[in-house]
Formats: C-alpha cells, sequence, structure tokens
C-alpha cells in the first residue's frame, strides 16, 4: 500500500555544516569535508530549522521506496560521524607457524604482507582516498586503519584482509590471516 507521505529527520550538530543540492551531499566539520551522491533514490531532501535538521521526504511510496528512506538517513549520519569523531579499525595478523611480517609503506598510505604461510611472495595493499594506517605500538601484531569516510575505511581493511586469504588448504585447520578484531571510532565522544 502506498503511504502518501512519508518523513524521516537527522539532527546536524553544532560545527557541522550541510549543503543539500540535487541528492548530492556536502558535509563539512573538525576533520575535514565529504562529498555523496545519492541521486539513484528518488526522494527530496531539505535543510529545515536554519540548518539544524534535514528532512528526507518520499512521496507515494512503496514499501521499497521506504525502505530507502533509512539507508539514505544511515549515509547522512555516517557522513557526520566521520567529520566529527572518524572511524577506526583495527585488524590482527593471525598465524599459526610462520609469522606474518606487515610493514607500511608510503607514508601510510600502502601495506606489504610478507611470509603468509611462508610463501615468498609480497602482498600490496593501497589504502584508498583518505584513508591511513600504521602499525600498533602497545599491541603486537595490529594493524589500524583510520579516515573519515566509513565506505574507503571499511574497504581498505577488507582489501588487507582478502589479500592474505588461504587457498587450496583446509580453512578449518589454516585460520592464517589479518582478520578486523575491532571497529570504532578515533575521537571518543565527549
Amino acid at each position: 500500500m502506498k503511504a502518501v507521505l512519508t518523513q524521516a529527520f537527522v539532527e546536524v550538530p553544532d560545527g557541522v555544516t550541510i549543503e543539500v543540492k540535487a541528492r548530492r551531499l556536502r558535509v563539512s566539520g573538525p576533520r575535514g569535508s565529504l562529498v555523496r551522491s545519492i541521486r539513484h533514490l528518488s526522494m527530496e531532501m531539505v535543510k529545515v530549522d536554519d540548518g539544524k535538521r534535514v528532512r528526507i521526504d518520499v512521496w507515494h511510496g512503496h514499501r521499497k521506496q521506504l525502505a530507502q528512506i533509512n539507508t539514505a538517513k544511515s549515509l547522512l549520519e555516517n557522513l557526520i560521524t566521520g567529520v566529527t569523531r572518524g572511524f577506526r579499525y583495527k585488524l590482527r595478523f593471525v598465524y599459526a607457524h610462520f609469522p606474518i611480517n606487515g610493514s607500511v609503506t608510503d607514508d601510510g598510505k600502502a601495506v606489504e604482507l610478507r611470509n603468509f604461510l611462508g610463501e615468498k611472495r609480497v602482498r600490496r595493499v593501497e589504502m584508498l582516498e583518505g584513508v591511513t594506517c600504521y602499525r600498533s605500538d602497545k599491541v603486537k601484531d595490529e594493524l589500524v586503519v583510520e579516515g573519515s569516510d566509513l565506505d574507503n575505511v571499511a574497504q581498505s581493511a577488507a582489501s588487507v584482509h582478502q589479500s592474505c586469504l588461504v587457498r587450496r588448504k583446509d580453512i578449518r585447520k589454516f585460520l592464517d590471516g589479518v582478520y578486523v578484531s575491532e571497529k570504532g571510532h578515533i575521537e571518543a565522544l565527549e
């Protein structure tokens, strides 16, 4: 059944500015600026209350179009969180016999993984735009991936994970690899 009008609101915190034009979002905050286009979703997005809130409207939407409201709302909230607090993924090197040697190169823009399952091949993974990585000082065999854009941080961590997948062996026995151990924010909530 169609709903005539369905609305959702997203609160904009202090110190964050949002520009909405033709379903292209530009969010600026203390950690920088992020741009996202959601033109594939058919809805209206308008700033209301002097830029303190963003209203998302879907007129005459079926069930699938109404579900897109929460998608757009989550995307906007993730952009706001990215420019205020940032995102941090922690990855751990897991090995049984051959220790995985990970080194950060290009000023935190790439990771080189060596000695995975004793192989001589060097696996090099480039970080996406706006993402930096470094080895943790406190925890052994830990890699930290940080950035403002959640999609780029998560994809960079997934690329590191996928570069060290076990092939042609029983994965129940060979559990070696690089796994995401923690997901969080760079700056703690006040």
